[in-house]
């Protein structure tokens, strides 16, 4: 009987280690990831001590783009395309994103967000901008816009960071799940796939190359330890003092549908900031300009062109 027990627990041992080699997901050599998503060796810039990806095309006035959370500059394609016709597209993978790489001094908290995009309208002789962020990057650009509103022309929140949850308090770091840390060494694309379907409104627009170039990315060398050091750092104050020093015309795009950050959230924005309309998408998730980019952009064409858009703060739609 021993023995018989014995070789069960020498089966069950052998299937628990095959599955975690089969399971294992290493980072991938920068070279192979570069090889797909690196348009030109130019596009690395230093930038404040940090080797940055940045992407600028097209001439006219100035419009940066800002990726969230787990995303890359990949993320705005569609509107990058049809904004450099007569504007000039800025759009950069943040610090432990994309091709970007870890930050040298391990430094991933909102502040140096905010000074990387400073340093980098100065590289690039900006003096002003409009900023376009979504989720993380919603979160960096209004905090920018707050800190140095002198510089900003217009600004567009879409699903931006902010609030916490009703009952939540600000300046406490969140506790990173154990399966979040796990990614570092577990990553099957099965999984990314299953996370993107949820920040999409409609699952079936979610194409299968969307859901490699993101797998890809996240296996690009640093880059899912550097989400987790993201995550593990992470904290948020108050946003309404914040937000009332910024002067700038501001757009509040949400999807309805989005599980991420609650849609409610558009109203807690727009009610805060002293010149907001907000357009609300009824079946769009977290990141509408690349679930539904052409209808998602012409809401933001007209915004640009100062052609009246959304709706006022007072009467702003329930999602």
């Amino acid at each position: 009987m021993k023995r018989v027990l014995l070789g069960f627990l020498a089966f069950v041992l052998l299937i628990v280690a095959a599955t975690a080699v089969w399971l294992y997901t290493p980072d991938l050599p920068r070279e192979e990831v570069e090889a797909l998503y690196l348009r030109d060796p130019g596009d690395y810039r230093e930038i404040a001590g940090q080797r940055l990806h940045v992407r600028v095309e097209g001439e006219g006035p100035a419009v940066v783009l800002i990726h969230g959370f787990g995303s890359s500059l990949l993320t705005w394609d569609a509107w990058a395309r049809d904004l450099a016709t007569d504007h000039r597209v800025v759009r950069f993978d943040l610090p432990g994103h994309g091709l970007s790489g870890p930050a040298p001094d391990d430094d991933y908290g909102i502040d140096r967000s905010v000074a990387l995009i400073g340093a980098l309208l100065d590289a690039l002789g900006l003096e002003r901008a409009t900023l376009v962020g979504n989720s993380l990057g919603g979160l960096a650009a209004w905090r920018f816009a707050a800190a140095r509103p002198d510089r900003v022309e217009k600004l567009v929140l879409i699903a931006a960071g902010g609030f916490v949850p009703p009952g939540a308090a600000y300046g406490q770091r969140i506790e990173v799940p154990p399966a979040f840390r796990a990614m570092r060494s577990v990553l099957p694309e099965s999984m990314v796939r299953a996370s993107l379907a949820s920040m999409y409104g409609d699952p079936a627009r979610l194409d299968p190359e969307t859901v490699r170039r993101y797998w890809t990315m996240m296996r690009a060398p640093g880059v899912r330890d550097a989400l987790v050091r993201r995550l593990e750092d992470f904290t948020t104050e108050d946003p309404v003092p914040l937000l009332a020093r910024i002067p700038a015309p501001t757009l509040v795009m949400w999807g309805a549908r989005d599980v991420m950050v609650p849609a409610t959230d558009a109203a807690r924005f727009a009610g805060a900031l002293p010149d907001a309309r907000v357009v609300i998408w009824p079946d769009l998730g977290h990141v509408p300009m690349e679930e539904a980019p052409e209808r998602t952009l012409a809401d933001l064409r007209a915004f640009l062109a100062g052609v009246p858009v959304g709706t006022a703060p007072a009467a702003v739609p329930a999602p």
